[in-house]
């Protein structure tokens, strides 16, 4: 379980596990998320918010796991901005710890 901090002092923070993490690989929830600019802002929030409400259409909502990713961190009231790109790079860095416990070098 790790914390990411959703604003910039500090003082707010959502908890997300290694379950959330894989969820999001899973789905790809992350992929071509952020345009060519590189700025993570409420727009890219909101365009994961529509990308994952998508999903849960399609699927009738059955999927336990991406329903436990929304409740506890896309869509947690203090998820901001600063909150998306903090996950991100959670997510990266996850991701490299993932290949290194699975044999494969990370680059």
């Amino acid at each position: 379980m790790a914390k990411i901090k959703t604003n910039a002092s500090g003082t707010r923070s959502i908890e997300v596990s290694d379950q959330h993490l894989a969820t999001i690989e899973q789905y790809q929830l992350l992929r071509d998320l952020i345009d060519s600019n590189g700025y993570v802002d409420e727009a890219v929030l909101d365009k994961l918010r529509l990308n994952i409400r998508a999903l849960l259409e399609s699927d009738g909502g059955s999927d336990k796991q991406l329903l436990d990713l929304c409740l506890d961190v896309v869509y947690h009231p203090n998820m901001k901005a600063l909150g998306l790109q903090n996950l991100l790079q959670l997510y990266i860095d996850w991701q490299k710890r993932q290949e290194t416990t699975d044999g494969v070098s990370a680059d």
